[in-house]
């Protein structure tokens, strides 16, 4: 079921990023709520925040060993850990693995969700963010209720 959940949210990032990059041209821009929220197709060479700009090796190698590690570790523990925590780690590696795709197949990763006030970010840069946000929620919430 975990790989099935990876999968989805997988296409879910390539098919978005599939129809920005094929039906817009960096830098163009459109507002879905104005001064708000707008789709804004570029291009990043970096992490998360443009950290790491140019250093596409790493910026492959590092995730690449974590996705496996997830993988694994989601193989290893799915009949015996709880729901919430492997779909935290799904939707990670989803994130992890939507990524890694644009990076070795062009150099860059596409993005596109951007709310003005923040940097420009992708669905995939969700996923993580969201995976993370739902694990540390779990494990405070676990850990309280096992101390």
């Amino acid at each position: 079921m975990y790989y099935l959940i990876v999968i989805l949210f997988v296409a879910i990032d390539q098919g978005i990023k599939y129809l920005i990059s094929s039906n817009m041209k960096p830098g163009e821009s459109f507002p879905l709520i104005e001064n708000i929220v707008h789709i804004t197709y570029i291009t990043n060479t970096g992490g998360a925040f443009s950290i790491l700009r140019g250093q596409t090796i790493l910026l492959i190698v590092i995730p690449a060993a974590l996705v496996i590690a997830f993988i694994a570790y989601i193989h290893i523990k799915r009949k015996s850990a709880r729901f919430p925590f492997l779909f935290a780690l799904s939707l990670i590696c989803a994130g992890g693995i939507g990524n890694l795709i644009d990076r070795i197949r062009v150099g860059e990763v596409v993005d596109f969700i951007d709310f003005r006030f923040f940097p420009v970010f992708n669905f995939a840069d969700m996923c993580v963010c969201c995976g993370c946000g739902l694990m540390l929620l779990y494990m405070v919430l676990y850990e309280r209720r096992n101390n």
